[in-house]
Order: structure tokens, then C-alpha cells, then sequence
């Protein structure tokens, strides 16, 4: 299985994986699965943190070696990702959410995501995070 992660999961699987189901914590850790973290997680982190709304500076000092060490595959922003991101059907304005679904629709990633929105959306296979 191929896993993006929603930001809240990738939040939680560093700070509380207690936070994270079960189900999803066996798939996530089972190495035939392959898991990604969008610079869009690293960006919204960065966009929150400076507006006060968390707590994500030592997250973001130490970004590489977290996902590292999370044996994680970084999946950078294309513009084909925007401009799907900027073109869904979708009546959801968190830019962060789009960008997130529309890098899982391109590659057939599945979204590790606890969000009611991109769940009740099905647009992209989840896994309840």
C-alpha cells in the first residue's frame, strides 16, 4: 500500500501516535507500505506556526530527520498538483486539504486522514488515521 499523510496524522504519529487508530498505526508500520509526507504538511506546519495557531517550530528545525527517520518518501508540490488542487469539484476551500488530495488522485496514493470532509468527499481512497 502507498499512504500519504494527512498533516494531523503525520502531527500526531511524532507527538502522540497513541493519537492514531490502530488499524492504521499496523499499516503504516508494515513494511510492504510505502509512506509519504507532502510539503504541503510542511508548509501548512510552517503557515500555523506563525500565526500561533501550534507549536511546530522544533518540528520544522528538524524536518528532514523526522521523516527520515519515519522512513518516509518527501513528495514535493508540481504545479499539475496545484492546478488539479485549484480544479476539483470539491466545495472545500483549505488549500492544504487540496493540495493533499489532489497528490493522493495523481500518483494513487491512499490519505491517512481522520478529516470528515475528505472522507465524506471520497475522492481518494483513505485509511482512518
Amino acid at each position: 500500500m502507498k499512504v500519504l499523510l494527512d498533516t494531523h496524522t503525520l502531527l500526531w504519529l511524532v507527538s502522540k501516535p497513541t493519537n492514531v487508530d490502530a488499524n492504521a498505526l499496523a499499516v503504516l508500520a508494515d513494511p510492504e507500505t510505502s509512506v509519504w509526507v507532502s510539503s504541503a504538511s510542511a508548509w501548512e506546519i510552517a503557515t500555523k506556526t506563525r500565526l500561533g495557531r501550534l507549536d511546530g517550530a522544533a518540528l520544522l528545525a528538524a524536518w528532514s530527520e523526522v521523516t527520515t527517520d519515519m522512513g518516509s518518501t518527501d513528495l514535493d508540490i508540481t504545479s499539475a498538483d496545484a492546478i488539479l488542487a485549484g480544479r476539483l469539484s470539491w466545495e472545500h476551500r483549505d488549500p492544504f486539504d487540496r493540495v493533499l488530495v489532489a497528490q493522493a488522485l495523481r500518483r494513487n496514493l491512499t490519505l491517512a486522514t481522520r478529516d470528515v470532509k475528505i472522507i465524506e468527499a471520497a475522492i481518494v481512497p483513505t485509511l482512518n488515521a
